[in-house]
């Protein structure tokens, strides 16, 4: 059973803002010659790596909603310029909207079990994906969602 990640989308306004985002990252990799990936660097190690390279995900909180997904693919400790310990996390280019679900802020990531996890939104229902975000944020906010 996959384990996945959870953490805060700093920056983005919504979820098309962080799309619009990601897609100029991939451009920019790919204008350079690099893969259709996204390297998302942390301090810290993931202990339970394994169990996230098993087909876990990395859930974005974009305004206090948990609203999106990117698989994870790889996991690279490295050290920095500084001498400082850290690690990329290799996300796929995909940006997949879940269900949204509340989540207060907190500091870092947090692992995240699988049965816990928000299922994706066109699985849930296919005309989800098709009403627009600024809704779908209101009837989760209600409780509708």
């Amino acid at each position: 059973m996959p384990l996945h990640l959870i953490k805060l989308c700093v920056g983005a306004d919504s979820l098309d803002d962080f799309r619009g985002w990601m897609a100029a990252r991939m451009l920019e990799a790919q204008r350079r010659g690099g893969i259709h990936r996204h390297a998302h660097v942390t301090r810290m190690v993931p202990k339970r790596a394994s169990e996230i390279l098993d087909g876990g995900s990395l859930y974005w909180v974009i305004k206090g909603l948990i609203s999106a997904r990117q698989a994870v693919v790889g996991i690279e400790p490295f050290v920095d310029a500084d001498g400082v310990g850290r690690c990329r996390l290799w996300l796929d280019g995909e940006v997949v909207a879940v269900a949204p679900q509340p989540m207060r802020p907190f500091q870092g990531w947090r692992y995240y079990e699988d049965q816990d996890a928000p299922p994706d939104i066109d699985c849930l229902d296919p005309g989800l994906a098709e009403m627009p975000e600024a809704m779908r944020r209101e009837l989760a906010g209600l409780g509708l969602l």
